[in-house]
């Protein structure tokens, strides 16, 4: 073996030796490959409280197979902890993330890294640090959240999020309302539905860097912890056989990747972090022309939440990410290498799809006695996953819409549309900001049919601020919800649903064609011709181009968020620095 941990004699080596001989290391440990368990565990994150334990199976795995593992932490927000404040700084720490990686691992020279996360930034600040170091990797995601119970019933977290508008319209009872917040979420691990942590723990198997079946287990389960285990076995295998990263992260993984994400509907922000991912890695390709491609090209296998009525846990029943990528296979490049040292394909030659049980069991969430909101009791059995020849549904579950309002693209998700706002025509609703759009909505001045235009949330104008609470109250309004259109050149979350349409590039902040709507410009929206326009003729655009006016407030900001605004680069690219 090659190892970047040992050094040529010398006196840097023999400090190193001494300042490990001092913390009781033994010469045998150090003979040994450094493997750095890179964790992301902290006390405020659900999604990541259980990671010390599982660090550990992890390390005991490497020492079993004869490395020297060392523990060292990343940063690990929670994007359901962070207020959507004006100092959002969710996705910002995903870029920090990435950096942290690189300064421990090169600064530690680790001769191989296993890495541990779950939540919406940092799996994939994880992933574009292993693309960016090249080196043996494997990455371990903390599983899926036990659902909550209420009143007799299981509670899935996004329907319980969807009360939060009838709440303040006064639709609901409060007791009912509490009891679904405080019990809808599980003790640890990823929300449990298609949200951003569950979608990019599923881009981590996709890609090959996480073991089979790692992105669809519980949290709180004994598979787990023996995944952890195999993992810390599987990167010392990989760090004798020399085979890092990017050997695992190619562009065909990659279009794997893409792939997988339309077969289930996973997060629309998947848009920003798979190109980040690939960037990275050094694959300068036109990433959101292929997330368009494969949105024709792709069926739906498995409708899960917010937009369908499965969660994790239906998933993990039915057979797993290994099922669906088994169903997925024709489509696939079945070659791709992964971190077992076989190939997808090899992977998934056994995986199983099952029919699962539930004959009186909520389709949903638990409400109040007659509520709809449980849904129906299932059928005695049902598949979750579905083939290519009888799949869910055959519209695409991510589009990239182009025209005048988004020259580089804007996302939607549209297996989350209702079929009746396929197409659109409205009046432009323009807000600068989030608060005010909210503010807006709570005061009545949102009008049955408008295009809501929320602005200056990109990256660079608010550092990827999502619009998801504005989308959530909106749904507190079925007259509203079932009949405006929210566009935004900010993030969505993974739970976003009717006719929204986010990342519009280039966003208002570099002068986009979104800074120069104004109020009563009518908007046009083409979902089956993947069209977005404002119909205002290109002089008068021209015109008001040249009397556009927007500059960054660096005193309302501390130093990250200032430098993260200065470098950080185009969506279409994944927002890394530039």
């Amino acid at each position: 073996m090659n190892l970047r941990s040992k050094w040529e004699f010398g006196e840097a080596r023999e400090c190193r030796r001494g300042l490990l001989c001092g913390m009781g290391i033994s010469p045998e440990e150090q003979a040994r490959p450094l493997i750095g368990i890179v964790n992301s565990w902290n006390e405020y994150n659900p999604g990541h409280v259980h990671l010390k334990a599982l660090a550990e199976r992890v390390k005991q795995g490497v020492r079993d197979a004869g490395g020297f593992p060392v523990e060292v932490m990343t940063t690990g927000i929670c994007d359901g902890m962070v207020l959507k404040d004006p100092k959002y700084v969710e996705i910002p720490s995903r870029n920090s993330i990435a950096d942290q990686v690189e300064i421990t691992a090169e600064g530690n020279f680790f001769d191989g890294m296993v890495m541990l996360s779950t939540c919406d930034s940092i799996v994939p600040g994880h992933l574009m640090a292993a693309a960016r170091l090249d080196i043996p990797t494997v990455v371990v995601t903390g599983g899926y959240m036990p659902l909550g119970t209420f009143r007799g019933r299981e509670v899935l977290h996004i329907h319980a999020q969807d009360k939060v508008g009838t709440m303040k319209a006064g639709k609901i009872d409060p007791d009912e309302y509490n009891g679904l917040i405080e019990h809808s979420w599980g003790t640890c691990g990823g929300c449990t539905s298609m949200t951003t942590a569950n979608s990019m723990c599923m881009v981590a198997e996709a890609l090959g860097m996480s073991l089979p079946g790692n992105s669809t287990v519980s949290a709180v389960s004994s598979e787990l912890a023996l995944i952890a285990y195999r993992a810390g076995e599987r990167v010392m295998a990989l760090v004798k056989d020399g085979i890092t990263a990017r050997k695992i992260i190619t562009p065909a993984s990659i279009r794997n990747a893409i792939k997988m994400d339309m077969a289930v509907a996973a997060s629309s922000n998947l848009i920003l972090h798979i190109p980040a991912i690939a960037h990275e890695a050094g694959y300068d390709e036109p990433w959101w022309k292929y997330f368009d491609e494969a949105s024709n090209e792709i069926p739906l296998l498995a409708h899960l939440a917010p937009s369908g009525p499965y969660n994790l846990h239906d998933l993990d029943l039915a057979g797993g990410l290994p099922a669906v990528l088994k169903e997925l296979l024709p489509k696939l490049d079945g070659d791709c290498l992964t971190v077992t040292g076989k190939t997808l394909a090899e992977n998934v030659a056994g995986a199983r799809r099952y029919p699962i049980s539930g004959a009186g069991r909520a389709g949903n969430v638990c409400g109040a006695a007659g509520d709809n909101v449980c849904g129906a009791p299932r059928a005695a059995s049902e598949n979750v996953i579905h083939t290519l020849a009888e799949p869910v549904m055959r519209k695409p579950g991510i589009g990239v819409l182009y025209g005048n309002l988004a020259p580089e693209g804007a996302i939607i998700k549209i297996a989350a549309v209702p079929e009746h706002l396929f197409t659109f025509t409205g009046p432009a609703r323009v807000f600068d900001s989030l608060h005010a759009a909210l503010d807006a909505l709570r005061a009545g001045e949102v009008k049955p049919g408008d295009a809501c235009v929320l602005r200056f949330m990109g990256l660079k104008g608010r550092f990827g601020t999502t619009a998801f609470t504005f989308q959530e109250e909106l749904k507190g309004h079925a007259e509203l919800y079932n009949s405006c259109a929210v566009i935004t050149d900010g993030r969505f979350s993974g739970g976003t649903s009717g006719l929204s349409v986010g990342y519009v590039s280039p966003e208002a902040a570099l002068v986009g064609p979104l800074g120069l709507v104004k109020d009563g410009d009518t908007i046009v929206i083409d979902i089956p011709n993947r069209r977005i326009d404002m119909q205002v003729d290109d002089a008068e655009l021209a015109r008001r181009k040249a009397s556009f006016s927007w500059t960054f407030d660096e005193s309302a900001y501390p130093r990250y968020l200032r430098l993260f605004v200065k470098n950080v680069g185009s969506m279409a690219h994944g927002g890394i620095w530039e």
